[in-house]
């Protein structure tokens, strides 16, 4: 199987997503000519490491690129200014100079995390991206997006800052758990509700093929995905306009994981899951999308083994005022306003700025009783 190349078009800045499997075993092959100097320092987790860090350094060496690594805990924790400061320390006394390449060999979170320390660092460090799971893959890895968490909310530092090139080794899929690929899942649905009725019809039909692991539908399916997203950050770099389409799901999302302590039992594709399925019964509370199409979008992920409303957690109640503080911190409010992206159908997502606050208080109130009952 050939891999498929997207371009991401942002001028100076364009780069490639490449997907395709055995990309790794590759990875000094696609690196090297994007690479200042053949020097680069790998960043990864301790669970990466034990699969990829190996072939990655040596797919490195045979290319001729000196490689120095740095392994760092597995988990949402590490997003955080501790690690990042270790980190910053680090790349600084191991002497990485201007031209020095980082590499993300990792999941969403070494990716936010290299992707900063690369912005900050010296005043800028060139850097790739080779995801390695599903959901950072098909969202995190491509459109320059990096940054950490804080106590007042996920993503909340950081800065948009472009790789060189992303490379999405669809191989690396199948070392990972079935919870862990539906997670994923979450951010490819999220492209067909967004704006491409037709691929989530693909999805009801090929997505369980893809939790499978079939080769053929994992690409297909990252692929599309990828350039729907490149197509998107390319007439909107920096989240001004349309690019915040891709924050479906999200809103609800992360105030799901903020209440949940951002741990273990809610992983943020599961939050984001959720939050697709309350951005449709919003949507059709307000009047806006047709209770058919909301029904479809539940089928489709309790189909899949996701959540499609405020999940059961163990230790967990959940409160609507709780929830509406947390997502009154989203990046995206604006003169003390949320916005919302809701949807009149699939495929047919926008946003909304002009949710009244009693019916949010309200939708927020029933949904919290019905989670108790």
């Amino acid at each position: 199987m050939s891999e498929r190349i997207v371009r991401v078009g942002l001028g100076e800045r364009a780069y490639d997503v490449v997907v395709g499997p055995g990309l790794i075993g590759r990875l000094g092959e696609w690196a090297a000519p994007v690479l200042a100097q053949k020097r680069v320092f790998v960043i990864t987790d301790a669970q990466v490491a034990r699969h990829y860090l190996d072939p990655a350094l040596a797919a490195l060496a045979k290319a001729g690129i000196a490689a120095q690594h740095h392994v760092v805990p597995a988990g949402e924790a590490t997003k955080d200014f501790a690690h990042l400061e270790a980190l910053l320390d680090v790349l600084l006394a191991a002497g990485v100079e201007r031209r020095t390449t980082l590499v993300a060999l990792g999941g969403g979170v070494v990716g936010d995390l290299v992707g900063f320390a690369a912005a900050i660092g010296l005043r800028g460090l060139p850097f790739l991206q080779v995801p390695t799971t599903l959901l950072a893959q098909v969202d995190s890895s491509v459109g320059g997006k990096t940054g950490i968490n804080t106590k007042r909310g996920k993503n909340l530092v950081g800065a948009f800052y472009q790789p060189r090139l992303v490379l999405a080794d669809t191989d690396t899929l199948a070392t990972l758990s079935m919870r862990e690929r539906r997670a994923g899942y979450a951010e490819v649905v999220k492209y067909g509700l967004i704006d491409d009725a037709p691929f989530f019809a693909w999805l009801e039909t090929n997505g369980p093929k893809l939790l499978e692991g079939d080769g053929a539908a994992t690409q297909e399916a990252v692929a599309r995905c990828v350039a729907a997203k490149a197509r998107i950050v390319a007439l909107d770099e920096r989240e001004s306009g349309p690019r915040a389409l891709l924050n479906l799901g999200h809103t609800f999302g992360h105030a799901l994981e903020a209440e949940a302590g951002y741990d273990d039992r809610l992983r943020h594709g599961e939050a984001v899951a959720a939050g697709l399925g309350l951005a449709f019964a919003l949507s059709e509370s307000l009047g806006l999308c047709p209770a058919d199409q909301r029904r479809r979008v539940e089928a489709h992920l309790q189909r899949i083994g996701l959540p499609s409303d405020l999940p059961a957690l163990q230790g967990i109640v959940w409160n609507a005022q709780r929830l509406l503080a947390h997502m009154a911190r989203d990046k995206k409010v604006a003169d003390g306003r949320m916005t919302f992206v809701l949807a009149r159908a699939i495929g047919q997502a926008f946003l909304a700025s002009d949710v009244p606050a009693e019916r949010l208080q309200g939708f927020l109130a029933d949904l919290c009783e019905r989670a108790r009952s």
